[in-house]
């Protein structure tokens, strides 16, 4: 009796809370409004066949949890008051909602209940969940307009077998994983929009229709996902498109009269293979009217845009997925990751170009978009990025770091194809340096090169590795992959050898930015004959040309003098490579030099000869002045730290010694005046094609007039073997080309 009566109590207990379950309110989740990451955005509640909002009064991290894993992510990192993923629309259905954190709905969770609320649109609630979904997690629902992400864990594009050796896989199955197997997905009512939203997340600008027949015995495929996709085309991600109506025979698995789905994507023109090469390495673009600029990875950085010659940014005003899509297709990538405000990526310099952009996701060029020329009221403070999908290219695969002492530095180690085998080996280290590390750290996915490193002795990397396999590597520093990079064939040309002496790198996620200030060069030019016995400190410290004397007290040396002014606009400090330990004492000055050539000034013909040159070795490098609210950290006094802070600079004024160029054997004539910064890549930073600006000057041998900043219509890089080249810049962060 007592067994039969405990066996009728749990029996009941069971009944209630069948009953309590099916007595709670059945509702459906999902993140909405002006959000640029797919786990994102304003939380809204499907109930009573209608969306509504969430009031953000007695909210919590719990009930942030709660939503975020009913939505089949892993839980939350934060949830947001006020808006600020924008206003809904209609009711709003939930209000002083209280969870604990373990309830498996927020329909569980105590609140007002539905629709009772003395809230605003102004109070809808947002939420920000872990990117991470949870395993095999599958959404129970009866309602319509569900999206894909509330039922699959991936998706991926296997590739038909004729391509399976190709990079990047640009065709093939669309397939789903659900519950842990992988499932094609019927062919009937999939549209174009579905194949734009595929290829963009995977890389891809564009798409085409697929040419080839599959083959007819797909059709009795039982391996198919039991829905049809409806894309608008603007999604960021597959897994954000709505699901269609069930297609799949429930009866046998099959399509009906359809095929599996096959997608074929068009690769940007950086990723696309050519039959010689394996991919285009040299070609002349158009004039590129957006580019990307500080991202420490391919396919990121701020936008900029080109109007009357001049490079502006975006403020970030309304700056959302479908402008940083647009953004990312213009340039050959596929739809945007991400659309980041704040200034994120650094501060730009110079006018912003565009406010308030409003894009429909389907225009050619970001300037094709709606926007407010008037930007008053931005600042660089609001500069808008993107982060972009690009292309599996497989080139994290074939190099590591070895020996470091974390995951972010070691040595170089490749993997190369030797008598028909893959091994791996070292890298020759001779003429090594920061663009090549670059290059490495961009290719590992660890953003930004800190140092170059030609001996690596004290990292003990894989002793089978220690052969070296690729030598003579020059790199322009902002290639794929360091193969992409100039160097030796099949004959390895090493003196030095390996192991000890290879190559080494460490990388950062992040890194300064030098831009110098070009208006206040043309500004403050003018001409100085100053008497040789003036300039002995200056002539120690080869300030001067070579027809200085050194004894020879009664002439002149007839300088062109100017000021400088050196922004860091990027996202760390700027500091000498070398230590107070390492830097060089100058007598004649009495200071120290903690980089010993900072700037190089030069004067070239119009053909780009060099008449005269002038160099300015680093012995006060500090803050001058700062943004506001930014507090200057580095003052050279009294043997101080030396650097210049983020939103600093560091001004270098005309009637200081060296800050000249040594005219006195020049020709009266045309000519044109450079100034390069860091020219020998001594420290590492985020973009080096800002270092230097170029002006026309005219000298009729008593007066000099400068004028015509440029270049304004192309970028390039100074090369301290060839000097100035012209380079493509057409997709910022992919391969640069030289042409000498």
């Amino acid at each position: 009796m007592v067994f039969s009566s405990a066996l009728c109590i749990f029996s009941l207990l069971a009944l209630v809370q069948a009953q309590s379950e099916s007595q709670q309110p059945k509702i459906q989740l999902r993140l909405a409004g002006d959000k640029v990451k797919h786990y994102e955005g304003r939380l809204e509640v499907f109930y009573n066949n209608e969306w509504g909002t969430i009031c953000d009064d007695d909210f919590s991290i719990e009930a942030a949890h709660v939503a975020c894993r009913e939505l089949g992510f892993l839980g939350a990192v934060a949830w947001s008051p006020s808006a600020k993923f924008g206003q809904g629309e209609g009711r709003i259905w939930l209000d002083n909602v209280h969870c604990t954190g373990g309830e498996k709905s927020l329909a569980e969770c105590p609140s007002n209940g539905f629709g009772v609320s003395d809230c605003r649109h102004s109070e809808d609630v947002g939420v920000v969940c872990n990117q991470k979904r949870i395993p095999g997690h599958r959404f129970t629902n009866t309602m319509n307009n569900n999206t894909i992400e509330e039922r699959v864990e991936e998706i991926r594009i296997r590739p038909i077998s004729s391509h399976l050796k190709r990079l990047p896989i640009s065709e093939g199955f669309v397939e789903i994983k659900e519950r842990g197997k992988w499932r094609q997905i019927c062919d009937e009512h999939w549209t174009p929009l579905n194949s734009r939203v595929v290829c963009g997340m995977y890389g891809f600008p564009g798409e085409k229709k697929y040419s080839n027949k599959v083959s007819l015995s797909m059709r009795k495929n039982k391996n198919y996902w039991g829905f049809s996709v409806n894309c608008t085309g603007n999604e960021a991600h597959m897994s954000s498109c709505r699901l269609g109506k069930a297609l799949v025979s429930k009866r046998n698995g099959t399509c009906g009269r359809g095929l599996p789905v096959v997608v074929s994507c068009v690769p940007g023109r950086a990723f696309a293979p050519s039959s010689s090469t394996g991919f285009r390495k040299a070609y002349r673009p158009e004039q590129p009217l957006v580019r990307l600029r500080g991202g420490a990875n391919i396919g990121e950085g701020r936008v900029e845009v080109l109007k009357n010659g001049v490079w502006g940014t975006v403020c970030d005003d309304n700056w959302n997925l479908r402008a940083a899509t647009v953004v990312c297709r213009e340039l050959g990538f596929g739809s945007a990751k991400e659309a980041l405000t704040g200034a994120k990526l650094g501060q730009g310099m110079g006018p912003v170009h565009m406010n308030e952009v409003d894009c429909s996701g389907f225009e050619k060029s970001l300037t094709d978009c709606y926007f407010n020329n008037d930007a008053l009221g931005c600042s660089h403070e609001e500069d808008a990025a993107v982060r972009c999908n690009i292309p599996a290219m497989g080139f994290q695969k074939r190099i590591r770091l070895s020996g470091g002492r974390n995951p972010y530095e070691g040595r170089v180690e490749v993997l190369t194809e030797k008598n028909g085998s893959l091994v791996w080996g070292t890298v020759c280290s001779e003429n090594w340096g920061m663009m090549e590390a670059m290059v490495v750290c961009r290719q590992l996915g660890l953003g930004f090169a800190s140092n170059a490193f030609q001996e690596t002795w004290y990292w003990a990397g894989d002793a089978s590795a220690d052969n070296v396999v690729m030598s003579g590597v020059r790199c322009s520093g902002t290639e794929m992959s360091l193969p992409h990079c100039l160097h030796h064939g099949k004959h390895i040309s090493c003196p030095r050898g390996g192991g000890r002496f290879a190559a080494g790198v460490s990388c950062s996620d992040m890194a300064p930015d030098l831009v110098l200030n070009a208006q206040l060069v043309e500004q403050t030019t003018y001409l100085e004959d100053r008497p040789m016995y003036a300039l002995q400190c200056a002539l120690e410290e080869n300030c001067l040309s070579s027809t200085a004397k050194k004894n020879d007290h009664s002439t002149y040396r007839r300088l062109l003098r100017f000021s400088s002014q050196i922004h860091n606009v990027g996202q760390s400090d700027f500091r000498p490579k070398l230590g107070h330990h390492a830097w060089t004492w100058h007598e004649c000055h009495r200071h120290y030099h903690s980089i010993e050539v900072f700037t190089h000034y030069d004067l070239l013909s119009l053909n780009g000869t060099k008449v005269a040159e002038g160099h300015k070795a680093s012995f006060c490098l500090e803050d001058t002045q700062c943004d506001e609210g930014i507090q200057k950290r580095y003052v050279c006094a009294n043997f101080g730290e030396q650097g210049i802070t983020v939103g600093c600079w560091d001004t270098y004024r005309h009637d200081i010694d060296c800050q000249w160029i040594d005219i006195t054997d020049v020709k009266p004539g045309d000519y044109i005046l450079q100034v390069v910064i860091n020219p020998n890549y001594d420290v590492a930073e985020s973009d080096y094609t800002n270092n230097f600006m170029k002006c026309k000057c005219r000298y009729d041998g008593y007066r000099i007039w400068t004028y015509h900043i440029y270049p304004p219509f192309y970028e390039g890089t100074y090369n301290q073997f060839n000097g100035f080249q012209i380079c493509n810049v057409f997709m910022t962060e992919q391969p640069l080309h030289c042409f000498l």
